[in-house]
């Protein structure tokens, strides 16, 4: 153990550290992306699972298990996980969650994020999840209207919008619903671009282009997200203004982010994984919906290429990377 978690440890109520397993514990986290491209979420999870009293290598081994983007490799990992019989999974996303539920009925599963638990089968409600699966939605539906009015903020003659992502990731068509409505009422026209791998990422910023879009919205997309660098940097040298639906793109060179906290989200997620520990079902404890919201600018990638964010914009931006 180091001296942060050392002193981590020691700052923790004496009833709270009492209250920790003697044994033990054995936590997987499960994710259809790699490792690098996670390292902010599970190092959050990390934070939260340390604010708990559970330190990693000291009273609980976090086994984690990257699929690298490549999902046809998540049942292999998925089911090491089951032979490990590890006391709880923790799945990064939808694709993660549906090969731990065909996997294993038993060992209880905290989805850190997934759009839509119920619509994908994975749970009977929110409320009352039943089976042993529970954890977080970042299920917004609404947020997609409101990048395309930052855009609209933002981007001076905006007239026309590039959407980029991938329809198969759940959550999706309505977000692309919510975006229609929201160009009808702006006078927008939108070009609908299909990333079904990272070898379209090129493809369609070059589509938007050609298309004269004067801006890019991007939606959810496995693909785009592991590829996200890559993705920044295609934006800034095509100099187009392009919007993410996480702020891990911003970090990475993107322009700018309106969306759920993923964050917050991978902390929280460790709360959960304290219950189950502590004895609670998992398909006794309802589902949380995201409460945070964040709009990050990064104005290096806007001088980039040649944008002048308005302070009106600027001003309600929650973080800006200068």
């Amino acid at each position: 153990m180091n001296r942060r978690e050392f002193v981590a440890l020691l700052m923790l109520p004496p009833m709270t550290r009492a209250q920790q397993p003697t044994n033990k514990v054995s936590i997987g986290f499960l994710s259809a992306n790699s490792r690098s491209a996670m390292k902010a979420r599970t190092d959050a999870f990390q934070q939260g699972l340390r604010e708990l009293g559970y330190i990693d290598g000291r009273n609980v081994f976090v086994e984690h298990r990257f699929a690298d983007g490549n999902a046809d490799r998540l049942r292999a990992l998925t089911d090491d996980l089951v032979s490990l019989n590890v006391s709880v999974i923790v799945t990064e996303g939808t694709t993660a969650t549906r090969h731990a539920k065909e996997l294993t009925s038993t060992i209880p599963n905290v989805m850190a994020q997934d759009p839509d638990p119920v619509g994908t089968g994975f749970v009977a409600s929110l409320a009352r999840p039943g089976g042993n699966i529970t954890g977080l939605s970042n299920l917004r539906t609404d947020l997609g209207g409101k990048r395309l009015e930052i855009l609209k903020d933002t981007v001076p003659g905006l007239a026309r919008v590039a959407i980029i992502g991938t329809s198969a990731t759940p959550g999706n068509a309505q977000s692309l619903a919510d975006v229609q409505r929201a160009a009808d009422i702006l006078a927008l026209r939108l070009q609908v671009l299909e990333v079904s791998g990272p070898q379209d990422i090129e493809t369609a910023f070059r589509a938007a282009t050609d298309g004269h879009a004067d801006a890019v919205l991007v939606l959810a997309s496995p693909h785009v997200l592991s590829h996200r660098a890559r993705v920044a940097d295609v934006a800034v040298k095509s100099r187009i203004p392009t919007i993410y639906y996480t702020s891990d793109f911003v970090k990475d060179g993107g322009l700018m982010s309106y969306g759920v906290s993923t964050i917050d989200l991978f902390r929280r997620a460790a709360t959960y994984v304290d219950k189950i520990l502590k004895g609670a079902k998992a398909g006794e404890l309802p589902i949380e919906q995201p409460t945070r919201v964040e709009f990050i600018i990064n104005l290096r990638s806007a001088r980039a290429i040649g944008l002048t964010v308005p302070p009106s914009v600027l001003n309600r931006a929650d973080e800006v990377i200068d």
